[in-house]
């Protein structure tokens, strides 16, 4: 997970508002949605009091605690793409990368057979 996904994990945890957490920090909501967005990056300053608001270690939001994150996007429109489904698969090692990539390649192998 990034920082982004950790801000809004901690930040529905809470059960603040976007509006919420910019407000105990002094910042335009857009600064924080941001954050979460990862479309700008958190000035230094700000990540103690991120820690403080959540009641969490700094490190904590920096953790990456889930190698491996599967997301099963539906089709508002029930359309598919070549008659399937879309699935990200977003891995955060090498290693697993590898591993995962391995396990695809023996689940084709079998489902050809």
């Amino acid at each position: 997970m990034s920082v982004g996904t950790n801000l809004k994990k901690l930040r529905s945890k809470t059960k603040y508002s976007q509006q919420d957490i910019a407000d105990m920090l002094n910042v335009d909501r857009l600064t924080y949605v941001n954050w979460e967005n990862e479309t700008t990056e958190i000035k230094s300053g700000y990540i103690p009091k991120l820690a403080d608001i959540f009641g969490v270690k700094i490190q904590d939001l920096f953790d990456n605690n889930q190698s491996v994150q599967i997301n099963n996007f539906e089709n508002t429109d029930n359309s598919t793409v070549l008659g399937h489904q879309s699935i990200v698969i977003n891995i955060s090692d090498a290693e697993t990368a590898k591993l995962l990539g391995e396990q695809i390649q023996e689940l084709i192998k079998n489902l050809k057979k």
